[in-house]
C-alpha cells in the first residue's frame, strides 16, 4: 500500500462513528481503529477507481453520481444504493435551496459589503434587545421570539 501511506481518514471522526454503531457496554481497541480505517481507504479507493471506468466508458471527465451507482453494482453492494439514492436526493435539495437563497441575495442588488454591514446592524440590534432583557429585573417575563429555524424557513419561502 505504498502511495496511500500519506491518505487517512479522521481519527476522530472514524471513532464517532464507531462510537455510534457500538452499544454503550462494548469498547474498540486502536488497532482495530486502524483496520477500519485502512479498510474504508481501500474501499474508497476500488470503488473511486471503478466510478473512474465507468466515467471513461461513457467519455465523461467527471465522475457523477451516477457513476458511482453503476460502480456500487459491479462491486455488487446493492444493499448501499437505495440509502445513497436517498442522500443524493437530500442533497440536490439541499443544494437547490442554497442556489435560491443566493439567488435572492443576488437579486437584492445590494454587495456582499452592504449586505455584511446589514447583518452586522441586526446583530446589533439583537445584542441590544438581548442586553435590555437581560439587565431587566429577574422576575418580568421575557417575550420568545421564534426559532432561527423558523425565521430561515420563512424568509426562503
Amino acid at each position: 500500500m505504498g502511495e496511500t501511506e500519506d491518505i487517512s481518514l479522521p481519527k476522530a471522526t472514524v471513532q464517532k462513528i464507531i462510537s455510534e454503531v457500538l452499544e454503550n457496554d462494548l469498547t474498540f481497541s486502536k488497532e482495530a481503529r486502524e483496520i477500519i480505517i485502512e479498510s474504508g481507504i481501500e474501499f474508497i479507493m476500488i470503488l473511486s477507481s471503478m466510478a473512474s471506468e465507468m466515467a471513461d466508458k461513457e467519455a465523461k471527465k467527471t465522475i457523477a453520481p451516477d457513476h458511482v451507482i453503476k460502480a456500487l453494482e459491479e462491486l455488487e453492494y446493492h444493499e448501499f444504493i437505495p440509502f445513497l439514492e436517498q442522500i443524493l436526493v437530500e442533497h440536490k435539495e439541499t443544494q437547490r435551496i442554497k442556489e435560491r437563497r443566493d439567488a435572492k441575495f443576488k437579486k437584492s442588488g445590494l454587495s456582499e459589503e452592504e449586505l455584511l454591514r446589514q447583518q452586522e446592524e441586526l446583530f446589533r440590534q439583537s445584542r441590544s434587545r438581548f442586553n435590555q432583557t437581560t439587565s431587566a429585573a429577574d422576575d418580568s417575563p421575557v417575550s420568545e421570539s421564534p426559532p432561527v429555524e423558523e425565521i430561515i424557513k420563512s424568509e426562503e419561502n
